[in-house]
């Protein structure tokens, strides 16, 4: 079968013996050999628990693979002798689409499919409880991942669009102004300041910048924080951690706004004049909300470079989500970045819907009046898309990838992961949605980008 799947509901066959963890609160979970989520909150017994996993721990599979979904239903932590669960089966929640029901039999049901194109295959589980309502689970599956491609060509002129928007900022001074503000008494040996940059684009930079009170010159490398989909005040504490650990690091927010103010200023905005910017000007290359975006990461991780406490050399970049797409093109449209951390990347492969597939958030094409997608945004957001990005990175970039993201789809990511020509690894996360709550996740981060700045200032070879 051809750009399709099939299915079939199979006897259970054996048992997994795998964790259950929150579907709720599941992503970026330090968890090892797992590739499912359930619906217990991790934090009390449920009265029923329904989960789903892949047969195989590392959820990766070969177009036209039987990839089998291992449901279970336990009620007190015991197997439901028997019960009823909705299943749907999609291509990473794109169409088709296939539903049906499973009859539980001792605690378990499976269900089977197949994809003869490389992508996701995920599977949705649904049991409509007798006292608590509907729980929920899913699980997905990665058909050779490292073939997905992005759905169009990279545009002739994408280069020389970006360039010619370089040149414009480049034409542009920095002025930067700097407030220093007091660091929190309990971060001793660091300098804060409220950090304003003039910028093409539509908005200036506007964000915090941090740094070791006994930083020498030329001696520190430079981490830039881009920030995640919202309206928000600039992080704060972000650039205050990594001063501590011997960096400069800035973190801006994505839209230029003054820092410091009250959450109701932010909040008006998020309801009010921002609240379509993740559409706005969709319809236009030069006026996507997120071209102007990426200018302004470009000009953040030009001051990081302006400092004189810079190494000289090593020049980081880390985001997630929204953060994550930033931190592509803040990679692609500066060369002298020497390590990116992207985790569940937005802003990559807008126009998979125009394929059959899942387009990459925030989905910004619409459909035209004949139902079909719309030509001209579709064209427009080329000039924005992570995947296009992806091919002018030459510097070591690491991606964290959550098979059952819903927000950015690992589909989309895996689409800009694969053409970039640069040093690049990946960590897939089978069981990970679209979240960031758990700390030991963000320590994971922290040691791996003090840990990459260590080996590029003593000199050792780039690595992802």
């Amino acid at each position: 079968m051809t750009n399709g799947f099939l299915m079939r509901i199979l006897p259970f066959g054996r048992s997994f013996g795998l964790p259950i963890l929150a579907f709720a609160s599941l992503c970026f979970l330090g968890v090892d050999r797992l590739s499912a989520t359930s619906s217990w909150d991790g934090k009390s017994p449920a009265e029923y628990v329904v989960t789903v996993e892949t047969e195989k721990p590392d959820a990766l599979y070969k177009k036209g693979e039987d990839v089998t979904f291992k449901i279970t239903l336990e009620q007190n932590k015991q197997p439901v002798p028997e019960g009823k669960v909705y299943w749907k089966i999609s291509k990473d929640n794109a169409d088709p689409v296939q539903n049906g029901t499973a009859d539980i039999k001792d605690g378990v049901a499976t269900v089977s499919g197949k994809l003869d194109e490389p992508g996701f295959l995920r599977c949705d589980v649904n049991f409509a409880s007798p006292s608590q309502g509907n729980l929920t689970a899913a699980a997905a599956a990665g058909i050779d991942v490292t073939e997905i491609r992005p759905t169009l060509p990279v545009p002739d002129d994408f280069v020389a669009f970006w360039e010619g928007k370089k040149k414009e900022l480049a034409a542009l001074p920095m002025d930067p102004k700097m407030t220093e503000v007091p660091a929190p008494a309990d971060r001793p040996g660091t300098r804060v300041f409220d950090v304003q940059l003039a910028c093409t684009g539509g908005a200036p930079v506007s964000g915090y910048y941090s740094m070791p009170t006994d930083a020498k010159p030329k001696s520190a490398p430079a981490l830039l924080i881009v920030d995640g989909a919202g309206v928000r005040n600039s992080d704060f504490l972000g650039p205050i951690r990594y001063a501590q650990k011997g960096f400069i690091a800035m973190t801006i927010n994505a839209h230029g706004l003054p820092n410091g103010k009250p959450k109701e200023f932010y909040s008006a905005l998020d309801s009010g004049e921002l609240k379509d910017y993740r559409v706005r000007g969709r319809d236009n290359r030069d006026n996507f909300y997120f071209v102007g975006m990426y200018l302004r990461v470009l000009r953040a991780l030009q001051f990081l470079q302006a400092q004189p406490e810079w190494d000289g050399h090593t020049l980081m970049i880390m985001g997630g989500s929204q953060g994550g797409g930033q931190a592509i093109a803040g990679a692609a449209l500066e060369p002298k970045v020497t390590y990116t951390f992207t985790a569940i990347p937005g802003l990559c492969d807008f126009a998979g819907v125009t394929a059959g597939r899942i387009g990459g958030w925030p989905k910004p094409i619409p459909k035209g009046p004949d139902g079909k997608p719309d030509p001209v945004v579709v064209e427009a957001t080329r000039y924005a898309d992570g995947t296009n990005m992806a091919t002018m990175i030459k510097s070591p970039i690491h991606f964290y990838i959550g098979f059952v993201d819903l927000i950015t789809p690992p589909t989309c990511e895996y689409a800009a992961y694969n053409v970039i020509p640069g040093p690049k690894s990946v960590e897939n996360r089978p069981s990970n949605g679209h979240g960031h709550d758990d700390p030991k996740f963000w320590n994971m981060v922290s040691e791996t980008l003090i840990n990459k700045a260590k080996e590029q200032q003593n000199g050792a070879p780039a690595t992802p």
